[in-house]
């Protein structure tokens, strides 16, 4: 019976280093448009694993474009997640009475009301061309 050889330890092999890093660029991207500050937090591990994948799939002379792919992809969901917290940290207390409206909204033209007043306070709040975004994303 032989033991298996293993790596030395904080060393993984290269390929799997280039799949996770793709892999957990991915999800950042997925998890910034359900919660931005997850994502935020998600792109950071995943721009950390494709950098630390570079080095590993250089030295094993296999292709580097899983650990680019990460790295590009984790930087899109990076600078969206930013975008994304930063705009909700801004409109705190007008998305707080939102949710607070939403609450009480028992029906669908309610529902819309609520929106509407969210949509109101905002556009006193951010520029006009902000406002033309949030307003194709109305329900």
């Amino acid at each position: 019976m032989s033991t298996p050889v293993q790596a030395p330890a904080g060393q993984q092999p290269a390929e799997s280093a280039g799949r996770r890093a793709i892999w957990l660029s991915i999800a950042a991207l997925a998890m910034t448009f359900m919660l931005p500050l997850a994502g935020l937090v998600m792109a950071l591990f995943a721009l950390v694993a494709g950098i630390r994948a570079l080095p590993l799939l250089k030295g094993a002379g296999r292709p580097t474009g899983t650990a680019v792919g990460g790295i590009t992809v984790s930087s899109l969901a990076l600078a969206l997640s930013l975008m994304a917290t930063g705009m909700q940290l801004y409109l705190m207390d007008e998305y707080s009475a939102y949710q607070e409206c939403m609450k009480g909204a028992g029906t669908v033209s309610s529902q819309g009301e609520c929106f509407t007043q969210f949509r109101d306070s905002a556009q006193r709040k951010l520029p006009p061309d902000v406002l033309e975004v949030l307003g194709s994303m109305q329900p």
